[in-house]
């Protein structure tokens, strides 16, 4: 068996898109993800589309309700690799 070598990245994505991805990927809508969390849906719109930023509070709530750790929603782009040669 070949040894293990971690896939390479080929998109950058956003905060909001992140959460979009995640949220879509679930088959939800932003009115159900507004119903899980309780964050309205015009707030979800504006983060997904990066015209608002996602605090750690927020984070958090979506993380939850989304089925992820709330750095996948806030990190999206971090590379463990290069921060560990760093």
């Amino acid at each position: 068996m070949a040894p293990f070598q971690p896939a390479k990245k080929c998109v950058d994505v956003s905060v909001g898109e992140s959460v979009r991805i995640l949220r879509e990927l679930q088959e939800l809508s932003q009115i159900q993800l507004a119903g899980l969390t309780g964050i309205a849906q015009a707030t979800i719109a504006s983060i997904e589309n990066d015209e608002e930023e996602l605090d750690v509070a927020r984070a958090k709530v979506l993380a939850r309700a989304l089925r992820c750790h709330p750095a996948v929603l806030v990190f999206p782009g971090w590379d463990i690799a290069a921060e560990s040669a760093a």
